[in-house]
């Protein structure tokens, strides 16, 4: 039987800022632009969290399913390095406003970026083992991130919004190869969140760790699987994009480490079977657990096929763990994954100023974990609501109350 992605739907936030403007508003060094590879970052309302990203993701994938598609759903798992309660998963929350039948497992899993990845394996292997043909899971990549960055280099690749998958044994998006996967992973303290307002880390040692783990997840993959050949066996490579500078970097490492090839045929391949899948997060930014489903996005809206595709995945989370897995992308897959509209949706977002973007994040503390009761004040940003908000059916925080979190569509 296979398994895999049936269908998948990204949400990309409903505003943006360039991220040129962002250096000369910190006084940033222009020429580290370069080294990030971006153009411009989503940015979340502060009334915009982890639950209202990964349900604006997962809503018009289950819109699409007919009453007993919607029941045939019995797993839901959230990724997330956002969590809003120590107990309680925000699964729940999703799973209540999507309308999911109650007949329905739900938990929330937490290993930084990798966590999208750890849900969707999980998600694979419930489907593969279930006795009931047409069982389907809901795995949703979901984050937000603080104001904690604000003045420094991380702060311009730090972007919003969530990645929702449907897995199923109709696995029209990627058909997984199953048990196809090769594995690296160790104890280093490269990014870290100790709380709801604080994230930090070192960023050279974290991207020494990302390189360190995609030759070595490669390497095993290559144990696990009989004939691998790097520049054959795969017709695009789809890698975690915390930022694409990084992406770039990572791939010219590997390439020159495993298949010796020169610095021209690297950057060749790069443009040929890498840079598609780069496109988006160059627009959208960090969305940290999403960030390799929103590049598996990027490539699906950004290359045209007429045949079955392999494709080789790599997944990074801080901390840290990683993983090398492969599958199968058709042009059928790809047609209807473009009925989704993602170029519109970040070509519709508002462009925010300085002065919209700072009022947005001083106000961003509200939607983090611990926070006991809120009622919003809409008035700082009233007119990016009516423009960009209201009408528009979106999921959106309505308020706190001991700290139980409500929402409402706009």
């Amino acid at each position: 039987m296979n398994v895999g992605i049936e269908a998948i739907h990204p949400y990309v936030g409903r505003m943006s800022l360039g991220v040129a403007e962002l250096f000369e508003a910190r006084g940033l060094d222009a020429a580290r632009m370069s080294n990030l590879l971006m153009a411009r970052k989503s940015v979340n309302l502060p009334i915009e969290d982890p639950v209202t990203n990964g349900v604006n993701a997962a809503k018009p994938l289950i819109d699409a399913l007919s009453a007993a598609q919607r029941d045939a759903i019995e797993l839901v798992i959230v990724g997330t390095e956002s969590g809003l309660d120590f107990g309680k998963p925000i699964s729940t929350y999703i799973a209540h406003y999507l309308g999911l039948s109650r007949r329905c497992r739900s938990f929330e899993v937490k290993h930084a970026c990798y966590g999208g990845t750890a849900a969707l394996q999980m998600a694979l292997s419930f489907v593969k083992a279930s006795p009931r043909p047409d069982v389907k899971a809901l795995v949703i990549a979901a984050d937000a991130s603080s104001i904690a960055a604000r003045n420094t280099y991380w702060e311009p690749s730090q972007g919003a919004g969530a990645v929702a998958m449907l897995v199923s044994d109709q696995p029209d998006v990627l058909a997984v190869d199953f048990g196809a996967n090769g594995y690296h992973s160790f104890e280093v303290m490269d990014t870290l969140r100790p709380r709801a307002d604080l994230e930090a880390g070192d960023s050279d040692l974290s991207i020494l760790s990302y390189m360190t783990c995609l030759e070595a997840s490669y390497r095993h993959y290559c144990e696990r699987v009989e004939g691998v050949d790097l520049a054959n066996s795969f017709r695009y490579l789809v890698l975690h994009t915390p930022f694409a500078g990084m992406v770039r970097s990572a791939h010219r490492r590997l390439l020159s480490r495993v298949s010796g090839w020169t610095a021209a045929d690297i950057d060749a391949d790069f443009a040929s079977r890498v840079e598609p899948s780069i496109r988006a997060c160059q627009t959208v930014g960090n969305v940290y657990s999403a960030a390799l489903y929103l590049a598996l996005c990027s490539l699906l809206e950004h290359v045209d096929e007429t045949a079955e595709r392999r494709i080789g995945l790599f997944s990074y989370g801080s901390g840290c763990a990683s993983e090398f897995y492969s599958g199968v992308i058709t042009a059928e897959g790809i047609r209807r994954f473009r009925e989704g509209g993602l170029s519109r949706a970040i070509a519709d977002r508002l462009a925010l100023g300085m002065d919209d973007y700072e009022r947005i994040s001083d106000l961003s503390l509200q939607r983090m974990c611990g926070v006991q009761d809120l009622q919003p004040d809409l008035s700082p940003y009233a007119h990016i609501m009516k423009s960009h908000f209201d009408g528009s059916g979106l999921l959106v925080l309505a308020g706190i109350r001991n700290f139980h979190r409500e929402y409402r569509w706009a």
